[in-house]
């Protein structure tokens, strides 16, 4: 049967004493009164903003010690090291004065240091992270600032009474950034590099457009991101959890395992029709499985490795990929099996530094619905036909909008280049047929590193996007496990390898599922999909009665029999997104009827229970 439902540190007086004035502090030659850039756009404005940002905090924080200020697709951010945590009240008085260095309309000088002159110079402003990078742009290990300038300078740019280190595309003066199209959004901890080794920082976030109408809409975009984010639904939901003793792993809650078996049970059901084979593979190998694979060279700093001593270390599963090589490689196959089609939805383990972790969009433990297509190379073309064909279907259940991107070779690439090419130039072709000519987006440098992909791009409810699938070619993988099949001329050839996922990793999917619906997810994969309410005690025994023919009609309901008020209920039921309450009061129990409200509509229906049900399991069948 169904369960029932339930103090600020102070500056140093020292600083003040020994501080260095940012612009007394070098013996430069000034390059033209304006700052050089390429063109006039949004990235150059929105750079220079990060300036203004730094120069207002240096205004208001005068020991502060500097990050970095990059562009981001939506404004910019700058990263600090404060004399005492950022408070929400800080941002108005940061952005003010913001406002007034943008008013001065000061212009981005372009200022030439040597080297050893920016060195000393930061050193006794105290600025470490500075001197950081420069001793790593001295050392070769970063790329000099400003690539036209002489080997041993480095490149500055200065507003007004601040200078910082920078490689340059400004505006030409603070006044070209727009005052009423920008804002400070939020702040939030990052460390330096993020290494969590290294030292936590301040990053202080600014949204910035072209207009005052642009940047409300991202901001009305913002607040209702805020509202949906799963990270606050999921709990609330009673869907999954995170607890600090396994930093970035969900524990999924009964309701939650709901969800996440309701996807796969639909992912296997579909997949068996078309012919894949599950399998399940070890989650610790060897590190010699990993060498070979190439993911020792190409990925072992985002795996969590077990080093037992005696030479004997081990790689916890990141990905699936090698073990389905051992799987095709453990006995001779035919050219008559292929495409071979293998199925793995096992857990996997990635290291994730911890400023990356964003719930169950970015996690360090989850599941994808993995599979490995091995397949001639005329075969390659059909397959990924078919694998168009599956994605289409899959996101058309979710009513989600989508569009492919082909990625291709990163500089840190496996195997031989002309391999690459081949595969790029089958791909290209598969999706100008398949897709049409200039209908897909291209991903330089963006590939695996074993091979090109065509990635899943997807747009949710409030117009952002996310890559979640993927289909990737390999030709270098099969050729490393040294696999063969036997031809029809019985000759040995080396299959090719197709890598693909359509939900992406599953954690992933639900998490922007949650916040694509607002919590209300789909009828069929809402773990309560009714919710019965009697309005007195003395209702209980005719809403037990509905409750049970619910129940072994294979509808997932509960039963609120508590002693509050319909509207309290009701409520409740509304806030864990329950698509149909069934709300039983004397008429409903003489009629032997039931009144019906839908999720997210007032207007209430009286029918016969009989009804009700046909109305439901339609809709769970269609998946509406």
């Amino acid at each position: 049967m169904p369960k029932k439902k339930v103090s600020p540190k102070k500056p140093s007086k020292d600083f003040k004493k020994k501080k260095v004035s940012d612009k007394a502090s070098f013996s430069t030659k000034v390059v033209g009164g304006k700052a050089d850039r390429k063109e006039d756009n949004l990235d150059a404005i929105r750079h220079t903003a990060s300036h203004v940002l730094a120069y207002a905090v240096k205004q208001l924080f005068p020991t502060v010690k500097f990050g970095i200020g990059p562009v981001i697709d939506t404004g910019f951010y700058y990263d600090f090291d404060l004399p005492r945590p950022l408070r929400p009240d800080d941002l108005p008085k940061i952005e003010k004065k913001m406002k007034e260095i943008i008013r001065q309309n000061l212009p981005m000088e372009k200022i030439i240091v040597p080297m050893e002159k920016a060195k000393h110079a930061a050193k006794q402003a105290g600025q470490k992270f500075k001197l950081e990078i420069l001793e790593e742009i001295e050392s070769g290990e970063r790329a000099r600032v400003s690539p036209e300038i002489n080997k041993g300078e480095v490149t500055f740019y200065r507003i007004g009474e601040f200078t910082d280190l920078c490689k340059g595309n400004h505006a030409r003066s603070t006044g070209e950034i727009p005052i009423d199209a920008f804002k400070l959004t939020h702040f939030a901890g990052a460390y330096w590099k993020g290494s969590e080794s290294r030292e936590q920082l301040q990053r202080v976030y600014g949204a910035l457009f072209t207009t005052n109408q642009k940047l409300q809409e991202y901001l009305k975009q913002m607040e209702e991101a805020r509202k949906r984010d799963h990270k606050k639904l999921g709990p609330q939901m009673g869907l999954f959890m995170f607890h600090p003793t396994a930093p970035g792993m969900p524990y999924w809650l009964p309701k939650g395992m709901i969800v996440l078996n309701g996807l796969m049970d639909y992912w296997r059901k579909d997949h068996a029709k078309r012919g894949y084979e599950e399998t399940s593979t070890p989650q610790v190998n060897k590190k010699e499985l990993w060498v070979t694979s190439g993911h020792w060279e190409h990925y072992k700093d985002d795996m969590f490795i077990a080093d037992l001593g005696k030479d004997e270390i081990y790689g916890i599963k990141a990905m699936n990929c090698p073990n389905a090589m051992i799987i095709f490689g453990h006995k001779t196959r035919s050219y008559k099996e292929l495409p071979l089609r293998l199925s793995d939805a096992d857990i996997l383990h990635r290291y994730e530094g911890s400023g990356m972790l964003n719930g169950l969009l970015r996690a360090r433990a989850f599941r994808q619905d993995d599979a490995h297509v091995f397949v001639t190379e005329n075969q390659i073309e059909s397959e990924y036909k078919e694998i168009f064909d599956i994605t289409e279907h899959f996101y058309k259940i979710f009513g989600l909008q989508f569009r492919y991107r082909l990625s291709t070779r990163p500089e840190n690439f496996m195997g031989d280049s002309s391999i690459w090419e081949d595969a790029e130039n089958i791909l290209k072709k598969i999706l100008d047929k398949q897709v049409g000519e200039g209908k897909y987006e291209l991903g330089t440098g963006e590939g695996a590193f074993y091979g090109p992909k065509v990635d899943i791009l997807m747009k949710d409810s409030l117009g952002r996007d996310w890559q979640m699938g993927t289909i990737q070619l390999d030709f270098n993988q099969p050729e490393r496990f040294k696999l063969k099949y036997v031809d029809k001329d019985g000759s040995l050839k080396t299959p090719a390898v197709i890598h693909r996922v359509i939900y992406g990793s599953l954690e992933r999917f639900i998490g922007v599922l949650i916040e694509h619906y607002a919590g209300a997810l789909p009828t069929w994969l809402m773990p309560v999909q009714t919710i019965v309410l009697p309005i007195s005690d003395k209702l209980n025994k005719y809403g037990y009665g509905i409750t049970k023919e619910l129940y072994e009609a294979g509808i997932r309901v509960e039963i609120d029999d508590r002693n509050e008020s319909v509207g309290k209920k009701i409520r409740e039921a509304e806030m864990q997104k329950v698509p149909y309450m069934l709300v039983v009061g004397k008429k409903e129990a003489k009629a032997k009827k039931i009144t019906v409200r839908k999720r997210g509509e007032r207007e209430q229906k009286t029918m016969a229970v009989s009804a009700f049900f046909k109305q439901i399991q339609k809709e769970i069948k269609e998946k509406k």
